[in-house]
């Protein structure tokens, strides 16, 4: 199932798209929820519901009218925590050989996460930055998961079952907030916390099963070949795969749970695919051609990132209109 959170009227509504076409969940069929939290807290009682419509509306046995007028928000517009992990090898290695660094040990033998503004979830359309995002602002592209049951302490051959579904993810960065702050070892957060965006849809696993394959070796957990783009602006700037994670989703969840409860409606981020940031491109374009121009997202830009079956999730990048500036607060520098 492709599930959505949508608005109409100021309302926020759960719903589902079939052939391109939405229709209002509660509406047909008023024993599941109105909003996605609800929903997820329903576990598989109410996944096995909203599959019963899903069917039922493709086979013309209900004769819903599909929704019209609407605006798509975050599939998950509240969630209840939201982590992001560092799962991609090749990412990792490319931007510390770029800054003359030895790829580090430590990758190889467990994954990592932060926490990011669970309070700061946005989905497809305009995206408002202040003056200081734009100091080097920078997409990231991933996939995420939401968590569908609650668990702790979750080995990582059962967590795949936890997972309610996956979405595609842009991490939003203004590096040089992100650069200074972790100086002193702690973060990131002003670079991180304005802004991530999921969308456009939630895609439950079973849609996936065709994409399934191995984890890398030594790994535990489900795979998926889902070729990942980003555009800026209708240009291609990076291809990666879902596949190329090299901590699964499911040693993630292990980590994350790991003495400590998680819920449904939890958000996990893949961390960036290689190539799936302009720090990254910058940095090797600079290392090959000293006279490589350097770009970083403007005021006005178009994002598009496209995940093989978890549709497009377009945003546009806005300026605030002030002057305001917390870089220009910098005492005795």
């Amino acid at each position: 199932m492709k599930l959505v959170t949508y608005k109409t009227d100021n309302r926020e509504s759960l719903g589902i798209i079939i052939a391109n076409q939405l229709y209002d969940l509660h509406t047909c069929d008023p024993k599941l929820p109105g909003n996605m939290n609800a929903f997820l807290k329903g576990g598989k009682n109410l996944m096995k519901k909203a599959k019963a419509v899903e069917q039922q509306l493709q086979s013309k046995q209900l004769t819903q009218q599909p929704e019209q007028g609407y605006e798509l928000l975050a599939p998950v517009p509240h969630p209840a925590s939201c982590r992001d992990g560092y799962a991609f090898r090749q990412h990792v290695a490319a931007a510390r050989r770029n800054r003359g660094l030895a790829m580090i040990p430590e990758f190889d033998q467990y994954p990592i996460f932060y926490f990011t503004n669970h309070q700061a979830i946005y989905g497809p359309g305009d995206i408002k930055c202040m003056p200081d995002h734009f100091n080097k602002l920078d997409f990231e592209l991933e996939a995420a998961i939401v968590i569908g049951k609650p668990g702790r302490n979750i080995k990582a051959a059962e967590a795949d079952e936890y997972i309610a579904g996956y979405m595609i993810m842009n991490d939003l960065s203004a590096r040089t907030l992100q650069m200074e702050e972790m100086l002193l070892n702690l973060g990131p957060a002003k670079g991180k916390d304005f802004a991530t965006v999921i969308g456009p849809w939630l895609v439950t696993p079973d849609e996936l099963e065709k994409y399934k394959t191995s984890p890398k070796p030594g790994h535990t957990g489900s795979a998926y070949q889902l070729e990942m783009t980003c555009r800026v602006n209708g240009t291609k700037v990076s291809k990666g795969n879902m596949a190329d994670m090299d901590w699964t989703f499911a040693e993630i969840i292990e980590r994350a749970s790991y003495g400590c409860e998680l819920y449904p409606g939890d958000i996990i981020g893949s961390g960036t695919v290689g190539t799936g940031c302009f720090l990254e491109l910058n940095g090797t374009g600079l290392l090959n051609d000293p006279h490589y121009q350097a770009q970083w997202l403007q005021a006005g830009d178009a994002v598009e990132m496209e995940i093989t079956d978890l549709g497009i999730l377009k945003n546009t990048i806005i300026a605030e209109p002030t002057d305001w500036s917390i870089l220009k607060l910098k005492k005795n520098g």
